[in-house]
């Protein structure tokens, strides 16, 4: 068993060698600024995708729109969705990795595969996932399907989300774009979103 005291050294010496991490410095067009939270007790873990520019300005994760609908979607209120205590926050890529030609590039490979196992390790056992967007569902769920079929669709994986459950949640990315989304798969709203708020509150 890891006493409260040592697990919190553990979490606070990650958190500053996250925070200077240059890994990927010279790809990033704005430069390095990990953004994500965690703690020891947080029960409640969600795998986003990566800043985007006014996050990357704020150092605050999910603050723009997205962060409003996932808000709405969860229940979650603001102090409680910032509170470290009770809701991790880790995206596949921790920074900002400039715009594409259709929107931002997708998070750097470097990242998860450096970090993620080890905060992880820090968080409960019994924790609730979240995996928002495409980038996170293709990190932790897997696609391969045997005997040649087709691999299932991001709208496929969130249609099946009680294969996952109880304790983790397949969901689409939050943006602008889910809105015509959702009007298309009603039952995302009348389904899906009630399961996952009654899990979000179990957790807290």
């Amino acid at each position: 068993m890891q006493f409260p005291h040592r697990a919190k050294g553990v979490v606070q010496s990650l958190q500053r060698e996250i925070s200077a991490c240059s890994r990927c410095a010279g790809a990033l067009p704005a430069g390095p600024r990990p953004v994500l939270q965690f703690s020891a007790t947080s029960r409640i873990l969600i795998v986003g995708q990566a800043p985007g520019s006014r996050v990357h300005a704020s150092g605050v994760p999910f603050d723009d729109a997205s962060g409003d609908r996932l808000r709405e979607w969860t229940g979650l209120d603001k102090p409680t969705f910032y509170d470290a205590a009770r809701v991790a926050i880790v995206p596949m890529g921790f920074c900002y990795p400039g715009k594409g030609k259709s929107g931002d590039l997708p998070p750097r490979r470097e990242c998860a595969p450096l970090w993620h196992e080890r905060v992880l390790a820090c968080l409960p056992e019994d924790r609730l996932t979240l995996l928002v967007g495409s980038h996170a569902l293709a990190g932790y769920v897997p696609r391969r399907v045997p005997g040649g079929a087709a691999k299932p669709s991001m709208t496929d994986i969130v249609a099946d989300f009680r294969r996952y459950g109880p304790n983790v949640f397949p969901l689409p990315h939050p943006s602008w774009r889910v809105v015509l989304w959702m009007r298309q798969h009603p039952w995302f709203e009348a389904e899906l979103l009630p399961a996952l708020r009654a899990a979000v509150r179990a957790r807290l």
